[in-house]
């Protein structure tokens, strides 16, 4: 295949006449750009101290250097170094280093495992059955029409922009395991069809980790986490507020979706 272009625009149309069917199915072109000079200057921002403090904000100090490790632009290795050199003390680059060193563990994972990783490592933890979850991703969800502003706009930004912030991402699949019961396998591969850091290792086993197939509980959160990580701009204007699926404490949350489940078991989860 062709490498060397003169322009973008140039590369875009002949990868879409070289992948039609893709093309055909996502059309999304995002602005983020590729290529080591773009690797190298995303990688100088790095503000190890910053991220640790404001890592789970949607507004945080994060590296966005995913997509040029996912294909290879940078090396694992190379990141740490580069990420220690700009700290006096390790361990204010501790969260960010133990960072990549969860993406090693799903790569050498997903180096035992292969297909694998595409079926429940374990039993899920929500008192149902695999059987009890819809296989297919509904279309609400896919078009950004549920109705919920937080949700939709996080799908909307998957699909357009390739990019979701890591907590966007971990709410989004909650709500499609929890709240909607569908198999986690159907969020992944959805993910996989937009991310441009989609690596189906961290993908898949990360989607696992919410639903509970691949951790002791399942992963949930309230409309008061994400207010507290978004600085409330999905919750703000939001035709549901008050009213809608996240309001609640996490008990309330846990006796809703999981009736099934033991309360002594529950009552160990917020522990």
């Amino acid at each position: 295949m062709r490498r060397d272009f003169a322009m973008r625009d140039e590369m875009i149309a002949y990868l879409r006449a070289q992948f039609p069917q893709a093309d055909a199915r996502d059309g999304h072109i995002s602005e983020t750009r590729g290529g080591r000079a773009a690797a190298e200057a995303a990688l100088a921002q790095v503000d190890p101290p910053r991220y640790a403090a404001t890592r789970n904000r949607l507004n945080g100090a994060v590296t966005r250097l995913s997509m040029y490790i996912r294909h290879g632009v940078l090396g694992l290795a190379e990141t740490r170094d580069a990420v220690l050199a700009k700290v006096r003390r390790r361990q204010d680059a501790g969260k960010l280093v133990n960072e990549l060193a969860w993406r090693d563990y799903w790569q050498r994972l997903y180096r035992k495992l292969g297909d694998g990783i595409w079926q429940d490592r374990e039993a899920y933890k929500t008192g149902l059955h695999a059987r009890d979850y819809a296989a297919d991703l509904p279309a609400d969800i896919r078009d950004g029409q549920t109705g919920m502003a937080c949700i939709d706009a996080f799908s909307s930004e998957l699909e357009e922009t390739g990019y979701l912030h890591n907590h966007a991402r971990m709410w989004l699949a909650a709500y499609i395991v929890h709240w909607r019961r569908i198999q986690w396998q159907a969020g992944a591969r959805w993910f996989l069809q937009h991310l441009l850091d989609g690596d189906p290792a961290s993908n898949n086993l990360s989607w696992q980790w919410v639903a509970s197939t691949f951790s002791h509980k399942p992963y949930i959160f309230n409309r008061e986490n994400l207010e507290r990580n978004t600085g409330g701009v999905y919750c703000r204007d939001c035709p549901l507020r008050g009213r809608c699926d996240f309001e609640g404490t996490y008990e309330d949350h846990a006796d809703r979706l999981f009736p099934n489940v033991p309360d002594r078991v529950r009552d160990e989860w917020q522990r």
